[in-house]
This record gives structure tokens, C-alpha cells and sequence, in this order.
């Protein structure tokens, strides 16, 4: 239980230092946005598996307070990292932490799902740590635009509780006509799959 001389400290922004994809990273968060306390283990599961190039054009769906894009955005210096979210406390934190980390190759912006990424055949990867409660009908409409939205031979690269993971091997077949089971952990499950040429 919290009293109301609790709630001062309580609407302070967090700080969490991290180590993702080999790069130290300083992140503030806050009450209210998924995970605010801690990288939750499928990032990290999905940062251990993840294969970024130097010029790569990501996007992050859903990227939350931005430890996935902004990560990502190390790794590829000579690229762009787009972060989305419906959440605009989720952006405003991501383009804080891109700003706080000195990553100017990074920038979040306002979309649910693909309605703001005005971007045909741009991206090499889209990556996502899929939400649980997502729903099948909003994850279908994210793989299409999703495959409309990558390079030919760019990649999706997803990870999900283990319950999703037979949904999105169907629609990754589905969608895009393969897919690759990179990592299954205890709860997570990460795949991918290639816009083939």
C-alpha cells in the first residue's frame, strides 16, 4: 500500500542501466510502461539471438521506453532505427533515451502498429517483442504490413510467450513462406522468417 506522500517519489522516472547487444545502454522509464523496473526476459533472450549489420534500417514495433531499438541503433551506426508505439509516454521515454545515449540514428514516434510508418520496401529488419494480449486478427494485420514494409531478403524477427509460438510459425509460412526457429526458451520463443526476393 502507498500513501499520498509516497506519490512524489513514485511519479519520478526510474533509471536502469543494461548491457544489450554488447552496448551499455542508460534508460529511463516509469510507472505505467511495460517492464519499468527491469529488461524483461524475452528482450533479453531476444538481444542474445539478435544479428545486426552496420547499415541496417530497423524498425522497432512496440519498442516500450526503447531498449530493443535504441540497442539496435548501436549496432547499426551507419543506419536508421524507427521505434513505434501507441503509447505516447512509451515514445516520449524512447526518444528521451535516444537523446540520454547520444543515438541520433534512433527516433520514436506515434503508430498502432503500422498506421504511421509511411515506409515500402525500406526496412531490413522489423523486429518486435510481441505484446501476449496482441489479439490473432492485429497480428495478422502486422505480418502483412510488416512484409510490405521490408526489403526484398529483409527479415521479421519476433519473440513471444511459447503459447504464441505455433500462431506465428503458421503465419510466418503463411505470410511469407518460411520461417526459422532461432531460440525457445522456458517462456519465449524467438523466430523468424525472410521476404524472399
Amino acid at each position: 500500500m502507498f500513501f499520498r506522500s509516497d506519490i512524489p517519489k513514485l511519479k519520478q522516472d526510474l533509471t536502469l542501466q543494461t548491457h544489450l547487444l554488447g552496448c551499455d545502454l542508460t534508460l529511463k522509464t516509469r510507472w505505467g510502461v511495460f517492464s519499468p523496473r527491469a529488461i524483461d526476459d524475452g528482450t533479453i533472450l531476444l538481444m542474445k539471438h539478435l544479428k545486426i549489420e552496420e547499415t541496417d534500417k530497423c524498425l522497432d514495433l512496440g519498442c516500450g521506453y526503447g531498449p530493443i531499438g535504441l540497442a539496435v541503433a548501436k549496432s547499426c551506426s551507419k543506419g536508421e532505427v524507427h521505434m513505434v508505439d501507441k503509447d505516447f509516454v512509451a515514445v516520449e521515454l524512447s526518444n528521451a533515451n535516444a537523446k540520454l545515449n547520444h543515438l541520433d540514428n534512433a527516433k520514436a514516434y506515434l503508430s498502432d502498429a503500422f498506421s504511421n510508418v509511411n515506409k515500402s520496401e525500406y526496412f531490413d529488419q522489423v523486429i518486435s517483442n510481441v505484446p501476449a494480449k496482441v489479439g490473432r486478427e492485429q497480428l495478422s494485420i502486422i505480418l502483412y504490413d510488416a512484409y510490405d514494409a521490408l526489403k526484398p531478403g529483409g527479415k521479421i524477427v519476433f519473440v513471444t510467450i511459447n503459447g504464441l509460438r505455433n500462431f506465428i510459425k503458421d503465419n510466418f509460412k503463411s505470410v511469407f513462406g518460411n520461417y526459422k526457429k532461432i531460440k525457445q526458451g522456458q517462456k519465449y520463443t524467438i523466430a523468424e522468417a525472410i521476404k524472399v526476393k
